[in-house]
């Protein structure tokens, strides 16, 4: 599975941004996704994650309310809607895979994905 992420940019604060994290491969279709970030000096961490099938979700308490994480399977890209974004947002912004899972499968811990993208930065103005 080969994962693209995009979207990423620099935005004022209370503005939005959506993020796109297209798969390709044989298996792209049938993964669980989730979206993890790092901000400058920290480690890695959960934002959101969605099951393959789409019917399950989760968000870090972080963002919830604020971020949306869907997918459109047809298209093999998950998406990552955030609004109300503050500087504490700022990070660069992962899409990992995890394929070859249950329907309903997700999981917020970095290290049961398999698959990662690139990345793509993110900067919120004050």
């Amino acid at each position: 599975v080969q994962l693209q992420a995009s979207g990423g940019g620099l935005v004022r604060a209370r503005g939005s941004l959506r993020l796109a994290c297209a798969a390709s491969g044989r298996t792209a279709s049938a993964a669980a996704m989730g979206w993890f970030r790092q901000a400058p000096g920290k480690e890695r961490e959960f934002v959101a994650a969605i099951s393959w099938s789409g019917t399950r979700s989760l968000h870090a308490d972080s963002v919830k309310d604020r971020f949306t994480i869907s997918r459109d399977n047809p298209k093999n890209t998950v998406y990552l809607q955030m609004n109300s974004l503050q500087p504490e947002d700022t990070a660069v912004y992962y899409c990992a895979a995890h394929p070859g899972t249950t329907a309903q499968a997700m999981s917020v811990n970095s290290r049961w994905y398999d698959y990662w993208g690139q990345g793509t930065e993110v900067t919120v103005s004050s």
